[in-house]
């Protein structure tokens, strides 16, 4: 396969082409949040999409300023995390974290975007492999639950992803805190994966604050569960074909305030079902 076709498309192949361009529009300028929000710095973190109806996903290349991104400048890469040769951009070496969002995309078909940051609330909870306890009602609502913490490992192959997968497959967050290291987020599609990027730092900065003054005051679990059931069925405007990650989530209990990283991951999950969400507001 190559891209850009050198004469015009059609059928098929022009779907193809379309899709693969407007992947690198979203993907190149979805990374300008990841810098309003203030979840990177210098040229770490990267974002990527799959392309709907192919086995391909796009990707930032490494180590380039965030201000020199643009759609010709991102990588398209199979699901093996192989550059397409002669596609646009495949002469620049791809993200470091390739291979883990190649995993991901390879083992977790309902995921249509993946962000990687080192956000520093989040951050600072996965340097103590801490799960961010879910103790307020946004926090409820976004990620149905605590958000937890991933293995230790390295960069460079698909460690990563595995421990992306093996954490967050059948939990209701959309983010994953990977000890030592930074955030890991998912989403039906990239904006989503960042809008759960965005929110994980918001949520780590308010629970870490909170605790500062004292013990946190837990959530009933049922009461997660409702505030989740309302804000993914209730809140904002009719979806207009959105489909969740998973039909059938699950969330961890509560957490307590202070406790390990060991119980916090022995905690009971309950299965909870999950249909088409809305925007955050």
């Amino acid at each position: 396969m190559t891209e850009p076709l050198t004469r015009p498309a059609a059928g098929p192949e022009a779907g193809l082409a379309a899709a693969i361009a407007q992947v690198r529009a979203d993907v190149a300028r979805l990374h300008a949040e990841l810098t309003r929000y203030g979840l990177v710095v210098w040229t770490a973190g990267n974002v990527s999409g799959r392309v709907p109806g192919a086995d391909l996903f796009v990707i930032k290349p490494s180590g380039v300023d965030y201000d020199e991104l643009t759609p010709d400048t991102m990588i398209l890469c199979d699901l093996d995390g192989t550059v397409v040769k002669g596609s646009t951009g495949s002469g620049l070496s791809p993200s470091s974290d390739t291979a883990a969002h190649a995993y991901v995309y390879r083992n977790m078909p309902e995921v249509g975007g993946v962000v990687h940051t080192h956000s520093t609330y989040a951050t600072a909870w996965a340097a103590r492999a801490e799960p961010i306890p879910c103790v307020i009602t946004g926090m409820a609502d976004e990620f149905g639950g605590e958000i937890p913490v991933g293995p230790f490992a390295i960069i460079g192959d698909d460690s990563i992803g595995r421990g992306i997968v093996a954490t967050l497959s059948g939990h209701r967050s959309r983010a994953v805190l990977m000890r030592s290291h930074g955030v890991f987020t998912i989403g039906k599609n990239a904006r989503d994966a960042v809008k759960a990027a965005v929110m994980t730092e918001d949520v780590a900065r308010t629970i870490h604050i909170a605790r500062q003054g004292g013990e946190l005051a837990t959530i009933d679990p049922d009461a997660i569960d409702a505030l989740f059931a309302r804000y993914q069925n209730v809140y904002g405007q009719p979806s207009k074909g959105a489909t969740h990650l998973c039909p059938h989530r699950t969330r961890s209990t509560a957490s307590r305030s202070g406790s390990s990283p060991a119980a916090s991951t022995s905690t009971a999950r309950r299965r909870s079902a999950r249909s088409p969400g809305n925007p955050r507001r």
